[in-house]
């Protein structure tokens, strides 16, 4: 990541001032009994004038009881004077909500924009191509670019010419991408308890635990992984992991409904319990 670190990235504007009521990521560069002002970090530092009456819903004696120099922080914009390219923003009237996820958006861009500048550098292309070519349509196809790049890595270059990305881009943003970006995994485990008193028991438990396992993995067997194994007869624990939480509830359904469905027709005693993460 010593690139990451030596390159200053800045996001691009993608229109020359923000509208009324969008949440913006701004620095305080200067604080004043009457106020403070920002410089907006998305759009190339122009000047925002943050009133006293906007930066609490409560009482505060004095505005550096909330404000600091050098500060980030996400505000809405409340007028917008276009001649003087200069607006007005709030600090009160962004919930913390909001200002978690913008937040959360703001250094996701700035991962994917430094990934896709370093693309950019490798064609030969300037910064706005990157953000013109890559990062906005990322954004729009998939809330924000960085998800595009996660998307990219788990499932090929299928995930970046879904959303428009030009050919040429693909291979370049592949490659910065599969050495910077690490997809985060979530799983969920549980315990097969598997009974039978037949002859052939072991070959039909070992037939119900196959068709298990294949059952989960069809829900996406690019970004499942499946491990089923022996705790000690007749349990058998399962882990089933994904970048994607809703695709691990859909793989552990299918595999419970086709392991139970499969014991009751070979007579193999069942049960299931779901392990506490």
């Amino acid at each position: 990541m010593s690139e990451g670190k030596q390159r200053k990235i800045e996001v691009k504007p993608r229109k020359p001032l923000p509208d009324v009521g969008e949440l913006v990521v701004g620095t305080v560069r200067e604080i004043y009994d009457y106020g403070a002002y920002l410089t907006l970090d998305e759009y190339g530092g122009i000047r925002a004038f943050l009133p006293w009456s906007e930066v609490a819903s409560r009482m505060v004696r004095n505005i550096r009881h909330v404000l600091r120099e050098g500060q980030k922080v996400v505000v809405k914009v409340i007028r917008v004077y276009r001649k003087r390219r200069q607006v007005d923003v709030s600090l009160k009237r962004v919930s913390e909500g909001e200002r978690r996820r913008k937040m959360i958006w703001w250094k996701r861009t700035l991962k994917a924009a430094m990934i896709a500048e370093m693309a950019a550098e490798k064609l030969g292309k300037d910064s706005k191509a990157a953000y013109d070519e890559v990062v906005w349509k990322l954004d729009d196809y998939y809330g924000d670019a960085l998800t595009g790049l996660e998307q990219a890595i788990i499932y090929g270059a299928d995930a970046l010419k879904e959303a428009g990305i030009p050919e040429e881009w693909i291979k370049p943003l592949l490659d910065e991408a599969r050495g910077r970006v690490e997809v985060k995994r979530v799983q969920i485990s549980g315990i097969l308890t598997l009974q039978s008193l037949a002859g052939d028991g072991v070959e039909r438990i070992r037939k119900i635990l196959k068709d298990a396992e294949e059952a989960a993995k069809k829900i996406d067997p690019q970004s499942l992984k499946v491990r089923l194994y022996t705790i000690g007869a007749p349990k058998y624990r399962v882990d089933i992991s994904s970048h994607d939480y809703k695709i691990i509830e859909k793989a552990i359904k299918a595999l419970v409904s086709t392991a139970e469905h499969e014991s009751r027709k070979l007579d193999v005693n069942f049960a299931f319990q779901r392990l506490k993460t």
